[in-house]
């Protein structure tokens, strides 16, 4: 197959080397920012990032739960690892938890639920998400709650029955809460699903933040139905 043209280069490169490219320099530029945040976290209290989001401080380490997982974040490196493994994080979530570390400023949770829309910059980019949270979860779903509630299950949520016909609520940083509501398709209306969000998200992620934490739920409850 011919390949696609490298303008930077002047060579031809396949699609695949291409993604690999993007891929990388996706990461590269995250590294950066990364290395940014870490910077400016280093000139704060420990003790008050840890309790502005909900985490542990001792012995050098900001201790907190990840999607049900103990991550140790040692305060000198910034560079979060998964306890139980003593696995370092991938490039996303050390993102994630730096951002989460950066952003997090001790507001209490609102008890409130909220779509992608209503949060502060999200209504431009509410039909994206959508797209690839909540249809996702729609299309798999829609016809299968049973196997919807099995995989909610598995990833510890908990019913919100006054919801949606099928609803789980899940907790996956100390002060972020998410919900996957699912209503089922019939002979009149096609199956609908949404991805909410505590009203107090944005006092601890940037929206772009909590797209992705968003996006990863559906993703978690897909890989959980199988």
């Amino acid at each position: 197959m011919p390949g696609l043209t490298d303008q930077a280069g002047g060579q031809h490169a396949s699609g695949e080397e291409l993604v690999d490219r993007a891929r990388q320099a996706w990461q590269e530029s995250m590294l950066r920012r990364l290395e940014e945040l870490r910077s400016d976290l280093h000139q704060r209290q420990p003790q008050i990032v840890a309790a502005r989001c909900g985490a542990t401080y001792r012995e050098g380490s900001i201790d907190l739960e990840y999607w049900g997982q103990t991550v140790a974040i040692p305060w000198d490196s910034l560079a979060p690892v998964f306890v139980a493994e003593n696995k370092p994080c991938s490039v996303f979530d050390s993102a994630m938890l730096i951002y989460y570390l950066h952003t997090a400023m001790g507001s209490d949770l609102a008890d409130r639920w909220i779509a992608f829309r209503e949060l502060p910059g999200g209504a431009f980019y509410h039909q994206a998400f959508q797209g690839y949270s909540g249809d996702r979860v729609a299309r798999r779903f829609g016809e299968q709650t049973d196997e919807f509630v099995q995989a909610a299950q598995k990833l510890n949520g908990w019913p919100l029955t006054a919801l949606a016909p099928y609803a789980y609520a899940f907790q996956p940083l100390p002060r972020i809460r998410l919900a996957a509501a699912l209503w089922p398709g019939d002979e009149d209306f096609a199956a609908r699903a949404t991805i909410l969000f505590d009203a107090a998200a944005d006092h601890y992620l940037t929206i772009d933040g909590l797209a992705l934490i968003g996006a990863g739920l559906a993703g978690r409850l897909l890989r959980a139905g199988n």
